[in-house]
């Protein structure tokens, strides 16, 4: 198996297939419109603008498993993102990415990349406690652990890098930057 035996759906109910995006850099990245780390649209849309003609693409998957903070429609969703972060990065229908209803993607990403921390810092030391919170065991299982945790594939279908919402996103932009 690889990333590019799976797909993803379109608002409109469309199936995208990964396949269609072989020999591109992928950023897939689970995200949300009422989140503390919602300002990383920011930083996305500039690799977007910066690699997209490199050979960047995006796959946005709106997630509301994570305290509800992505509560609207998929069209909501999108209008935020627009209308606040200028992204022109297309917004996938919003799924989950955890638990029995998880797409196959997500099934698979975190089969190729697991968990691994949240770093140094004030923001990974409040992710660890609060998770701590909801989950003792949260650092033994490759779940998902928050909204925008982002998986880098190579050109190949390769899934090479892991990077938790916490992670600089200068860092995630010199990793994409290092595959194009």
């Amino acid at each position: 198996m690889s990333v590019y035996d799976y797909s993803v759906t379109t608002p409109k109910g469309e199936e995208k297939a990964l396949s269609d995006l072989k020999g591109k850099v992928l950023l897939i990245v689970n995200t949300a419109t009422g989140c503390g780390f919602t300002p990383q649209y920011k930083d996305l849309e500039q690799m977007y603008e910066n690699y997209h003609e490199k050979g960047l693409e995006i796959i946005d998957i709106p997630c509301n498993q994570f305290a509800g903070q992505t509560p609207g429609t998929d069209e909501e969703i999108h209008e935020f993102c627009t209308l606040n972060y200028n992204t022109q990065f297309p917004q996938m229908k919003k799924s989950d990415v955890n638990g029995e209803n998880e797409l196959p993607l997500y099934t698979y990403l975190k089969s190729q990349k697991g968990f691994e921390g949240f770093g140094k810092g004030l923001k990974a030391m409040a992710m660890s406690t609060m998770l701590a919170k909801i989950d003792k065991n949260y650092k033994e299982n490759p779940d998902i652990k928050w909204n925008f945790t982002k998986f880098v594939v190579d050109k190949e279908g390769n899934v090479v890098a892991r990077f938790e919402p916490t992670a600089d996103m200068k860092e995630v932009a010199k990793c994409v930057e290092s595959l194009l």
